[in-house]
């Protein structure tokens, strides 16, 4: 089943305002928004009223009630005594009733009977109560409150149903076993409440809001001039009807509220419903009952309309019971309540400990030091973060409620910080923006420059006679110039119109000699002067690095043009005088070794035969 109270994270616009209503502080933002603890959450409905973005709701339950209005067993409506302070824009309370039964309910009678029993209960309670003082239960957030959070009070609440169970356990009696019950209250808290009497004859099937009825009648076009006057099915309360306002419900049993004689204190309101459970727990020397609303009363309970003003509804809730008690039959009114006044009206409550452990002073006081409130004067607090005092928000921080972003002070700290890191990285950025516009002019002229080097080679390669080609490490065509598209053909001359350059051709479709430009790609050493055949022509080709692997260049020459075969004759022939020459001063210098060293051979022999040298020897 869906949460109670859940928010829309697209809604929220982290305002803390639902903070700092929640008594039981079931809300803590997480991921951006305010996330609603379910197992803490008491069901008041606060957040949901204070919500002026509508970013928190509670469950919705009108398919529920469309759901057992078309189904076979008949359907109950039990209406809230305040729904008269919420639906005075209807003349008659007939009417309303009318309306109520167009919808499709069988029965629609008042929970002011049930409270009429109930009163009696807490008067029998209350005659009898041995010294131990009670604590009203007809509150379902009173009843979560303190269930969740004040464990040894469980004992103090009184053991009663609230009127809405006690009204269907009435109807139960009076019209069937098999009805259906739908409860139309303020209470949103109720809608969970009345799960704990599944299964029993006060089971109610569902709960829902005046805000929901009003929409019903509007889907299905119901006014008060659309329908006949109809009554309330009995049985018909007597002073019941109070029970939404403070002291109410023990007038209907005649329980002396006056300050003097009256053991009661009755209060309303959020933090009058705090401060009283405390002093109920802590001020031993009360010795009162407590008869508490969480709101200010029923008839402004979560489940109104947002507006309505409290005493204004309160007055129409009185002007209601005058005018019933005009035609009240007190001795049928009697009988009925002996006929049910031995239903089971009891009920039991559970400790569900959601109290959170309450952290140390040295933990609280880092919390309070890391948000600069370490000085008492500075722990009083704005309360925009949702909580009342620094304290109490350093005291939520060490149990995983709250974070520093929601300390306004700390914010605005921080963002002081953050303002002038910025202002010195927007310095700098200044003076870095000033640089790059100084590079991107530099840039720029770079650009120009070497789009005019560029384009002043491109206009010498093709002045060039020689072929010219450069290609990419997959032999694709980057540049050529003409003369290389002609040594190629007409074909390559009739494809360079259409593509000028034959750019991103695949040189492999257009030289059988491609094996050339691969080799120099993958070995990086260049191929000079290799002379190779092309169909009837000639070419002398030279391939060269540009980038190594990646980029290399072809000059290719026809060796039968007659410039290019006078040029290389001329050079060839050059060659070849200049390496005889080298052959020749090389036999010279052989030759002239040779003569020199026959000259001293010959001279040495004679030399050996002259007469003088023999006698001399």
């Amino acid at each position: 089943m869906m949460p109670l109270i859940l928010t829309n994270k697209d809604k929220c616009n982290l305002s803390y305002t639902c903070i700092r209503v929640c008594p039981a502080k079931a809300i803590k933002i997480e991921n951006d928004y305010a996330h609603i603890i379910g197992n803490r959450c008491i069901g008041c409905g606060n957040c949901v009223t204070v919500c002026a973005q509508d970013a928190i709701e509670y469950r919705n339950s009108e398919d529920q009630v469309k759901m057992l209005l078309s189904g076979n067993d008949p359907v109950v409506a039990i209406c809230d005594p305040s729904i008269s302070g919420e639906f005075d824009d209807i003349l008659d309370y007939r009417n309303f009733v009318g309306m109520i039964r167009a919808l499709g309910f069988d029965y629609v009678v008042e929970a002011a009977f049930g409270a009429d029993l109930v009163a009696y209960k807490y008067k029998n309670l209350f005659d009898n109560f041995h010294g131990k003082y009670y604590i009203s239960t007809k509150c379902p957030a009173l009843v979560n409150q303190v269930e969740n959070f004040h464990p040894d009070l469980v004992e103090n609440l009184a053991p009663i149903v609230p009127p809405n169970v006690a009204m269907a356990k009435v109807v139960r009696k009076k019209y069937g076993k098999n009805v259906k019950v739908v409860s139309l209250s303020p209470c949103v808290a109720s809608k969970n409440d009345v799960k704990f009497f599944n299964g029993s004859d006060g089971d109610i099937h569902a709960v829902l809001s005046f805000v929901e009825l009003r929409k019903l009648f509007g889907e299905y076009d119901i006014t008060e001039n659309s329908v006949e006057f109809s009554e309330f099915d009995p049985p018909f309360a007597r002073l019941g009807g109070l029970f939404p306002i403070s002291h109410g419900l023990f007038q209907a049993a005649d329980i002396d509220v006056s300050m003097l004689n009256g053991g009661i204190i009755s209060t309303e309101g959020r933090n009058n419903f705090l401060r009283s459970i405390n002093e109920f727990k802590t001020q031993h020397n009360l010795n009162q009952h407590l008869d508490l609303f969480y709101c200010e009363g029923c008839i402004m309970g979560p489940g109104t309309s947002v507006g309505g003003r409290k005493f204004s509804r309160r007055s129409q809730v009185i002007r209601y019971v005058r005018k019933r008690l005009k035609t009240f039959d007190e001795e049928q009114w009697q009988k009925e309540i002996d006929e049910y006044k031995n239903l089971d009206l009891n009920r039991g409550f559970k400790s569900r400990g959601q109290s959170l452990p309450i952290p140390s002073e040295e933990e609280v006081h880092e919390v309070l030091v890391e948000m600069g409130k370490e000085k008492i004067e500075d722990q009083l607090g704005c309360g925009s973060c949702g909580y009342e005092s620094c304290r109490e928000f350093a005291i939520a921080k060490c149990q995983g409620l709250a974070n520093f972003e929601m300390c306004s002070s700390y914010t605005i700290k921080n963002m002081n910080s953050v303002i002038k890191e910025l202002n010195v990285t927007n310095s700098k950025l200044s003076k870095t923006k000033t640089a790059l516009k100084e590079s991107e002019r530099i840039a720029n002229e770079e650009r120009v420059i070497a789009q005019e080097a560029s384009e002043t080679v491109s206009a010498m390669l093709q002045k060039l006679p020689s072929g010219v080609v450069i290609v990419d490490e997959n032999l694709k065509v980057i540049e050529s110039n003409t003369s290389f598209v002609n040594l190629l053909g007409d074909e390559a001359r009739m494809l360079s119109e259409i593509i000028p350059g034959l750019v991103d051709a695949d040189l492999s479709k257009l030289i059988p000699f491609h094996k050339l430009f691969s080799t120099v790609i993958l070995n990086g050493e260049d191929i000079l002067n290799k002379d190779v055949h092309y169909g009837n022509a000639l070419f002398n080709v030279s391939v060269f690095t540009i980038k190594k692997n990646k980029i290399v260049g072809g000059i290719i020459r026809d060796l039968y043009a007659p410039e290019v075969r006078k040029e290389e004759v001329i050079g060839r022939a050059r060659a070849v005088i200049k390496e005889n020459l080298q052959t020749v001063q090389q036999i010279a210098f052989l030759l002239g070794e040779s003569a020199s060293k026959t000259e001293k051979l010959m001279n040495s022999i004679i030399k050996s035969h002259t007469p003088g040298d023999k006698e001399n020897s």
